[in-house]
């Protein structure tokens, strides 16, 4: 196979070379090959999650299955994530748009898919609250495209990657979250990701599409464009520059490293069940304010000898390195999911959150400031859309304390609802 398709959808270039420098990073797992399944396309497969599994099945299994890496190559995407697999038989790049029909279907009957992981979509949560046409465009009308385009070709195996995000809040002290439970999606992104997961029920309920469907905990590591809090903070505190907490720094979410992702994938592409929801869970559970802790400890940059939140946030250097802003006046404070189905199948999370961190910020210290180019424009609190690129918001002021639930920054309308950290 070639690795990448020109013409007539698109040329991809060349990548920048620094992706020559680092490490290759794919996860542990291997299984014995599916004999129905031979040519895999993974939808968004040159962004941060998805680019963690095509490595991993390329690298994993080279003379099983051939890699269809199927990416607009939007901003949140970069070539540098699969360079490595350029010279690979069994890998393909091809440039094509989920909204697009004729792109699909050209894809699908092109390389004789017979397995799709679907991963594409918009997924950063601040953009979904001044940009939500786009959400529903890509995540649902996009889902409806490649389900459509999936029925005509029969598909074997559908994949569907969701979020714990459509499960809405759970607060502290709640039992985890089986995936019999209630959607009860709180913000656009997520009521998106919600009603995505509705039309591809309804296409294996009317049309027999054989589907799984898996939501996952927060991802975090290396690959990951730095819109998100771990990689967005790394990024900053590389440069010297502090990091600002919506409210008070309060809202909790649970970590999983990517690698332990791409296992978790891995394992339901071989193991999951035809018809099924699986919940990819982690245990390592923290707010936001002490995920700053931990990676201020990581740099070096405060003195962690203390086990005393209060005193640590006392310190001159936490307060010199972390800064708060106005929240929402909503903001879910928890999620939590039961992964225990999962586990039955053989996975489990290996990479605790301290392990985690140091190997991201390792990452973003070497090859964050390059490999997407200029990220200056998404480093800020309240990053925007406008004409379809994203810019900052300088709209926002920084307070040297936490922020009451509900308090309004004097530099913004008090109507204005912020978008949140994660």
């Amino acid at each position: 196979m070639r690795h990448q398709q020109k013409g007539d959808i698109g040329d991809i270039g060349d990548p920048s070379p620094i992706w020559k420098a680092a490490p290759v990073l794919i996860g542990t797992t291997k299984f014995e090959p599916r004999s129905d399944v031979r040519n895999i396309m993974v939808t968004g497969g040159a962004g941060f999650i998805a680019s963690w599994v095509v490595r991993h099945l390329s690298i994993t299994y080279p003379d099983a299955y051939n890699i269809i890496c199927f990416d607009k190559l939007d901003y949140c995407s970069s070539t540098n994530n699969t360079a490595i697999l350029s010279d690979r038989p069994n890998f393909t790049t091809f440039v094509g748009d989920l909204t697009h029909p004729d792109d699909v279907l050209n894809c699908l009957e092109k390389y004789n898919i017979d397995t799709v992981m679907h991963f594409a979509a918009q997924s950063h949560v601040d953009l979904s609250f001044g940009n939500s046409y786009s959400f529903t465009e890509t995540n649902v009308f996009g889902t409806h495209v490649l389900l459509e385009s999936a029925k005509k070709v029969g598909i074997r195996r559908f994949i569907h990657v969701s979020t714990d995000e459509v499960y809405g809040e759970v607060k502290g002290g709640e039992d985890d979250l089986p995936e019999a439970s209630i959607l009860a999606p709180t913000n656009p992104y997520s009521a998106s990701k919600a009603a995505a997961e509705m039309m591809v029920q309804s296409y294996q309920a009317s049309f027999k599409l054989p589907c799984i469907i898996v939501r996952s905990n927060n991802v975090y590591g290396p690959h990951q464009y730095p819109e998100k809090i771990i990689s967005k903070f790394a990024c900053l505190l590389n440069r010297r520059q502090p990091v600002v907490l919506h409210g008070d720094g309060s809202p909790v979410r649970r970590y999983l490293y990517a690698g332990d992702a791409a296992d978790a994938f891995d394992t339901i592409l071989h193991k999951g069940q035809i018809g099924q929801i699986y919940n990819v869970g982690s245990s390592d559970e923290v707010s936001n304010l002490n995920l700053c802790v931990k990676l201020l400890s990581v740099m070096g940059m405060v003195d962690n000898c203390s086990t005393d939140l209060g005193a640590i946030m006392k310190q001159p250097a936490f307060r010199k390195w972390v800064k708060y802003t106005h929240d929402r006046p909503f903001n879910d404070c928890r999620y939590a999911v039961d992964g225990s189905k999962l586990r039955r199948l053989g996975w489990d999370q290996r990479t605790r959150l301290d392990e985690g961190l140091r190997i991201t910020v390792d990452w973003y210290q070497r090859f964050g400031e390059t490999w997407w180019g200029d990220i200056s424009h998404v480093l800020t609190p309240f990053p925007m859309v406008e004409k379809g690129f994203i810019v900052p918001d300088f709209d926002h002021r920084m307070h040297d304390d936490p922020m009451r639930p509900g308090e309004a920054s004097p530099a913004r309308d008090s109507g204005e609802k912020g978008p949140r950290n994660d």
